[in-house]
């Protein structure tokens, strides 16, 4: 378990260092989640972010009725700090999160909410300032097309690649990243060490130096 110092260490740095320093534990897919974009406050673009735990919750095509239900509405498992992961059925042209979700989850105090599907009603997100991440958008609500059925289970994105509850999502502009707790102090210590060589870098730049003895010179392999 990450202590909270680490948690606020890592809290500094973008999805792009953190994604580095995963590939260079070797971790799957440096734990980018591919294709899942920022829609709000803006898309993709300027300084918000979300940053918490994962709550997750698995969606199923309202056609399956031999999979379990939660006892609550799944909006209503949103908790202070930390962000609804939502998988959806692939291939799916309707939305699994609405303006009406973000109100509740705002509400409740959580960090935003990363979807591996559609969403809709932008408009409402943003004039909320909710975070909100997903794959693409949908004039078309979730209702006749799915349901959630399952909370704070294990779920599969690709490959090797499981987003977990209590897994650390962090989002922006550029994209999210998954971040399990177990490497949070290794992320964190790389993050560290590569924000130093990139201002060394910069400053190297901005003084006129070329690009590749630069590299060479600062940064290692």
């Amino acid at each position: 378990m990450a202590s909270a110092a680490t948690i606020q260490r890592l809290r500094a740095f973008a999805s792009c260092d953190i994604g580095d320093a995963l590939v260079k534990l070797k971790y799957p897919y440096g734990g980018f989640l591919d294709g899942i974009t920022m829609w709000s406050p803006d898309r993709r673009a300027g300084q918000a972010k979300t940053f918490g735990p994962a709550i997750t919750v698995k969606m199923v095509e309202t056609s399956d009725q031999s999979s379990p239900s939660p006892p609550k509405h799944f909006a209503d498992f949103n908790e202070q700090g930390k962000v609804m992961y939502v998988q959806q059925p692939k291939g799916l042209y309707s939305a699994c999160w609405g303006g009406l979700m973000s109100t509740r989850a705002k509400y409740l105090g959580a960090a935003g909410v990363v979807i591996d599907g559609r969403t809709r009603d932008v408009n409402e997100h943003r004039e909320l300032g909710f975070p909100v991440f997903a794959r693409d958008t949908s004039i078309l609500g979730s209702n006749t097309f799915t349901r959630a059925s399952e909370i704070n289970v294990p779920l599969h994105f690709k490959g090797d690649l499981w987003v977990n509850p209590g897994d650390y999502l962090v989002g922006d502009a550029d994209g999210v990243v998954v971040v399990p707790p177990s490497l949070m102090e290794s992320i964190v210590q790389i993050c560290e060490e590569r924000a130093e060589i990139d201002r060394k870098t910069v400053e190297a730049l901005q003084r006129g130096e070329e690009m590749g003895p630069t590299l060479k010179k600062l940064r290692k392999p």
